[in-house]
């Protein structure tokens, strides 16, 4: 991965094809972090990485003594680690509705994604992703207001929702092309194309769209 500015040396243990793991390399990438990036089998866990996190899980970030493994408190720390450019919003109201955002994707979606990535049920998989697209479907006008999810700069909320959208051809999930899906179609090509998310894919992601 390309690096912007040296700022600082940290490992991040990620997994080469989970959303989870992509929101964070986003969010290193914006911020032009120097770092060790070490993809990892999350069925074949180093022993390294089990006993740096009680849930065994991945991604994993390791700066200096401090050892992070949810992908959300990550993400505000590099973003509070690394002030520029800002991924959350200044004033208190308008960054707790980014909070809310990201935990709506994290209730919302997110599980619906899991389902369709890992389960072994193809009925389970077929409804998630029957409610994965209905949902998107529902909100996409909401994307015609700005030019990110509900705000004009780009914020963590995006890193969040941009590895789902990402995966959405791989997962063989086709979005209705209409009038009323135009704005997110409009949204995805204005996250996909930024220097940052290119930046951010692993080799296995890009074979994702293909």
């Amino acid at each position: 991965m390309g690096v912007v500015t040296k700022r600082s040396s940290m490992t991040y243990f990620s997994d080469a094809q989970d959303h989870y793991s992509h929101r964070v390399r986003i969010v290193l990438a914006e911020k032009g972090v120097t770092f060790d990036l070490e993809d990892i089998n999350p069925n074949e866990l180093t022993e390294e990485v089990s006993e740096l996190t009680p849930y065994h899980s991945l991604p994993v970030l390791l700066d200096r003594d401090l050892v992070l493994y949810e992908s959300k408190v990550m993400m505000e720390y590099l973003d509070e680690r690394f002030p520029h450019p800002p991924l959350l919003p200044v004033y208190p109201v308008t960054r707790a509705q980014s909070r809310l955002w990201m935990h709506r994707i994290e209730k919302d979606w997110s599980p619906l994604v899991d389902t369709i990535a890992t389960a072994k049920n193809k009925d389970a998989v077929a409804k998630a992703a029957k409610g994965l697209r209905e949902s998107l479907t529902t909100v996409a006008p909401i994307f015609a207001e700005k030019s990110f999810f509900m705000s004009d700069e780009f914020t963590l909320v995006d890193c969040c929702l941009a590895p789902v959208l990402w995966r959405l051809e791989h997962f063989g999930i086709k979005l209705p092309n209409s009038r009323q899906t135009k704005p997110l179609f409009e949204y995805m090509e204005r996250l996909f194309v930024r220097e940052t998310f290119q930046e951010s894919l692993t080799e296995q992601e890009r074979d994702m769209q293909v």
